[in-house]
């Protein structure tokens, strides 16, 4: 594994890893580190950086759903200007090109059910090229991105032998 490769694992797990850290870990230097990220940034390799937050430990009621969605091909861009489309709703948190028999799967956000609704029905569906969509809510989050949310709990039953 290269060296890029390497500081990518690492950075992936934990984004706050400080470059000093990273640079003993694989034993390099850190100005080497700091010029391999900010290489890996203005590529476009690293777009982003992101927290996994537990919103219901916030008291955030919002409704999590994925969509399936079904599409129209286009000639010859293919799936491509759908999905572009559906990616600048504000809703829409992630959207993947999918084998089986959906075409497109959809993460959305709302504050309730009937935003997740009022958005399927009154944007998505309407797109010219969408034939159906199945949407299914997330009723709980047990593990997002390797974080758990939820550690196990002990089992507290009595143990009865015969």
């Amino acid at each position: 594994m290269d060296l890029e490769k390497k500081i990518l694992a690492l950075i992936e797990h934990d984004a706050k890893m400080p470059h000093k850290t990273i640079a003993t870990i694989l034993d390099i230097e850190e100005s080497q580190v700091t010029e391999i990220i900010a290489k890996l940034e203005k590529e476009k390799v690293i777009l982003g950086y992101n927290t996994i937050i537990d919103w219901d430990k916030m008291g955030d009621d919002g409704v999590t759903a994925m969509i399936d969605v079904k599409l129209t091909p286009e000639r010859e861009v293919g799936f491509n200007r759908a999905a572009e489309r559906i990616c600048r709703f504000p809703e829409v948190r992630s959207v993947y090109l999918m084998s089986g028999t959906y075409d497109l799967s959809v993460i959305v956000e709302g504050k309730t059910m009937k935003d997740i609704a009022w958005f399927v029905s009154h944007k998505l569906s309407t797109l010219d090229q969408v034939q159906s969509t199945v949407t299914h809510f997330i009723l709980k989050r047990y593990k997002e991105d390797n974080f758990v949310f939820d550690e196990p709990q002990q089992d507290r039953r009595l143990v009865v032998s015969p």
